[in-house]
């Protein structure tokens, strides 16, 4: 399945590639963790380091896990294990000994002359090359909620079917490249196994120091010199031109693009007065025409969810084709059919949108993509927008990203009630500054 643990990371790090541009960490467990991580790591331009935890074997079958120890005095046992083995405490407690002796060993050797990176506040993304019993994957999210981290995501290549299940309440994310069915040991789904040495953790971590630094000085630096734009555009998406306009405003730290609703067009008033509070914000915007002007002739093609999603997966790939435009984290704001778009879009295999915010949207059109969207969502409805509310809320009940439902007293579908479409637009604002990383929540209140 997996050719060696870099493949296996380059392939899970497309499923985690809606946490760029957000505050994160990602923690490798060693040894055959680290490769995986550190591929992940570099998709997301997020320091690397290790998070140590050793498992507790049972004495005649030490590749049973019976349990697992890590940093910060985290210790987790599995009760059902250890009465099946009938492990004696006194045998339990020698395995402990040994683990929690290599565990200081293995902390000195990584970490010499190395500060541990702070995982408080941080959205930290736990990485193993597999899970079998899951007992060391419990343990190193133990060790990063005991850190302070904002948001534990555990995330490996490959894990047994009924692993959700099992992980249950472990973290706050759960993926996986695969499942298969039946499940052996993690080795079989790895053409390479080979045991990972020590000197090849340290060398995957002081190459991963080394690339973020130059990653992070390199997009500030292309940040600051952003021109600033506001013009119209001619948008080739295939065989079709669709018109649009982009606004780049003076040190822009986000691009967000909008997909607008059944009706409307990149003209919509609308849409634009809640572009005009993004850019006061610093974030760049791109409004464009989902249809050409033929397409919008048949009113069929407003609710064709799919092809509304092609046009705005074509339209963010030119824009991160573009030199300056693509050192941007990408961020999608849909109203209407257009947020049913968006959330489309995000849920395609590889995609690298950040966030998304639907306004008064049709998120229920998204269909089966809905558990697919892994990019932080936000649904800001109308407290009497009652027929819609309850479709964003039974929507919301299938997305299994980080997900917020925003309701706006007084509002109406269409925001026409003083006050309304400004919370809105507010509101978006917030979450996009505070999940592409640009300000903390603390900053904005």
């Amino acid at each position: 399945m997996f050719r060696d643990r870099t493949d296996a990371g380059k392939q899970l790090a497309e499923l985690v590639a809606h946490l760029r541009g957000d505050d994160v960490v990602v923690v490798g467990l060693p040894r055959g963790g680290v490769p995986v991580a550190a591929q992940v790591a570099r998709v997301l331009d997020a320091p690397l380091d290790v998070i140590l935890v050793r498992k507790l074997g049972v004495p005649f079958r030490p590749e049973l896990g019976m349990g697992a120890i890590g940093e910060d005095g985290v210790r987790v046992i599995n009760d059902e294990i250890v009465q099946m083995t009938r492990v004696t405490p006194d045998e339990l407690a020698a395995v402990e000994g040994r683990e929690r002796t290599e565990l200081g060993r293995r902390s000195r050797r990584y970490r010499a002359g190395r500060q541990r990176v702070a995982l408080a506040g941080k959205i930290v993304v736990v990485v193993d090359d597999g899970i079998a019993t899951g007992s060391t994957a419990k343990a190193a999210c133990e060790v990063a909620r005991a850190a302070g981290a904002s948001r534990v995501v555990l995330a490996v290549p490959v894990a047994p079917l009924d692993w959700t299940d099992r992980m249950a309440g472990v973290a706050d994310e759960l993926i996986s490249v695969s499942t298969p069915q039946p499940f052996s040991a993690i080795g079989r789904f790895y053409g390479d196994f080979a045991q990972t040495t020590d000197d090849e953790v340290i060398e995957c971590l002081d190459l991963a120091a080394a690339t973020h630094a130059e990653a992070a000085t390199r997009a500030t630096a292309v940040h600051d010199d952003l021109a600033p734009r506001d013009q119209d555009v001619q948008i080739q998406a295939g065989q079709d031109r669709l018109g649009g306009h982009l606004t780049v405003p003076e040190h822009a730290r986000v691009m967000v693009v909008f997909a607008h609703g059944s009706g409307s067009s990149r003209h919509s008033p609308r849409n634009r007065y809640v572009a005009s509070v993004l850019n006061k914000a610093g974030i760049a915007t791109m409004l464009f025409d989902l249809l050409t002007a033929s397409e919008e002739h048949n009113r069929a093609n407003v609710f064709d969810i799919d092809l509304l999603g092609d046009r705005l997966v074509a339209v963010t790939r030119l824009i991160q084709d573009d030199p300056d435009l693509g050192t941007l984290p990408i961020a999608y704001f849909g109203a209407s059919t257009g947020a049913a778009a968006a959330l489309r879009a995000a849920a395609e295999p590889g995609s690298t949108v950040s966030a998304i915010v639907s306004r008064g949207g049709r998120p229920d059109l998204a269909g089966r993509h809905l558990a697919e969207v892994r990019a932080p969502t936000l649904l800001i409805v109308g407290g009497e927008d009652l027929a819609v509310l309850d479709l964003n809320r039974d929507a919301q009940a299938r997305l299994r990203c980080e997900h917020q439902l925003s309701i706006v007293p007084g509002a109406t579908h269409l925001f026409e009630e003083s006050g309304t479409l400004q919370a809105a637009a507010e509101l978006a604002r917030d979450w996009f500054l505070t999940h592409l990383g640009s300000v903390s929540p603390a900053e904005i209140g």
